[in-house]
């Protein structure tokens, strides 16, 4: 299945465990193909260099080119503004969409309150799991 996991779900996953971290082990695995593009491994990276997480340079990048060396990267050619409150989110679109992913995970908000777009359903991590993940 193609997928696009948001960046706070990869960020959970690698610091926190549960869900998000079950998803990247099916990632990881080959069980599911996540989609990234060059504008979401850069969010990722600003995320993971934040002073609260503890992650000294070294660390984040290995993570980076770990995510660059397991995920299938997009180059998104399209622009989307279809978030107008927090206009990134539309970077998880313009992914998904490039990479005709059939799900976008996300625990954003603003990306989950749309539920589907364009044909892509957009759910949290439990709940993909629970009502769209088999395996």
């Amino acid at each position: 299945m193609r997928v696009v996991c948001d960046t706070n779900v990869l960020v959970s996953g690698i610091l926190f465990g549960g869900n998000p971290r079950e998803l990247l082990r099916l990632c990881s695995s080959g069980t599911l193909t996540n989609f990234t593009s060059p504008e979401l491994l850069r969010e990722i990276e600003q995320v993971l260099l934040r002073p609260k997480f503890g992650l000294n340079e070294e660390q984040v990048y290995g993570i980076i080119r770990l995510f660059r060396d397991t995920f299938s990267l997009v180059m998104p050619e399209i622009r989307i503004c279809i978030i107008t409150a927090d206009p990134d989110d539309n970077r998880v679109l313009e992914t998904a969409s490039s990479a005709r992913a059939e799900a976008i995970i996300s625990g954003d908000a603003h990306l989950l309150e749309l539920k589907e777009w364009n044909g892509i359903v957009i759910v949290t991590p439990a709940d993909f799991l629970k009502n769209f993940f088999v395996g």
